[in-house]
């Protein structure tokens, strides 16, 4: 009988996993050279090359011309689209974020954790001549993120431990929490609101609000969030008109995927 320990591992897709796991796990690192990646690697330049020229042609690796590096291709990106379809919670979302974005004009978020960052699956954007660069399909910090925050904040104390402790928080602004005591007492402030604020904490001049998205068993299953500039997203409109929307739609998504709460 064939089983997952005696099947014999097909040694060049173990080889090509490993490739991308390179890549997701890079520390907002983007592209990779041949040398760089054979190192890491521990294989031969030839056969990283074969590697990369394979998934090249197929559409899952691409060179950039003018460093002669490596990033991932526009078909791993659509094979992650293709999995969250799958999910529903996109298809779920989205008629929901577009009426937020019709009540306050201003770009939403939706966004999972996961490994302690946070992949933020879809944006709506809103109608606006400043406006945030999208971050759809890029991996960005969860402690300094609304949407990271506020799932955060559901984590146990195991988990955030098994996430942060002995790791550098990086400082990305003045604004920043860089220490993982301090992140716990913001945590649990964020728990007792049920929403997270990043007051710059990541991009300066930028400010996002964060609300969770629950399943059934009352568990964050994912985040939404409102971003905008710093000179539109006030303190003020921000709790008087921002947050209600938020909550009020959040709520209705949450009760389609059975949140009775």
């Amino acid at each position: 009988m064939v089983t997952k320990n005696t099947v014999k591992l097909v040694q060049s897709v173990a080889h090509v996993l490993q490739l991308f796991e390179v890549f997701r796990t890079a520390d907002y690192k983007e592209e990779f050279g041949v040398t760089e990646l054979s190192k890491i690697l521990g294989l031969h330049k030839n056969n990283v090359f074969r590697l990369l020229a394979t998934l090249e042609a197929r559409g899952y690796i691409e060179q950039n011309k003018s460093t002669e590096n490596y990033r991932l291709g526009i078909e791993i990106f659509d094979l992650g689209q293709k999995y969250l379809s799958k999910l529903g919670l996109l298809k779920l979302a989205r008629p929901f974020m577009e009426k937020i974005v019709s009540e306050i004009n201003e770009s939403v978020y939706i966004g999972i954790l996961k490994d302690g960052v946070v992949v933020y699956l879809d944006i709506v954007e809103a109608n606006q001549t400043i406006k945030i660069v999208p971050r759809v399909g890029k991996d960005v910090p969860a402690y300094c993120t609304a949407i990271g925050k506020i799932q955060l904040a559901y984590a146990s104390e195991e988990e955030l431990n098994k996430m942060y402790m002995g790791a550098r928080l990086k400082k990305y602004t003045d604004k920043t929490i860089t220490s993982l005591p301090e992140l716990k007492k913001h945590l649990k402030m964020v728990s007792e609101n049920d929403y997270a604020l990043d007051d710059e904490e990541f991009e300066e001049s930028v400010r996002n609000i964060g609300v969770p998205i629950k399943n059934y068993e009352g568990i964050s299953v994912a985040g939404i969030s409102v971003t905008g500039p710093v000179c539109r997203m006030s303190m003020d409109r921000i709790e008087k008109e921002i947050l209600p929307v938020l909550k009020k739609y959040s709520r209705e998504i949450s009760k389609r995927l059975g949140f009775q709460g």
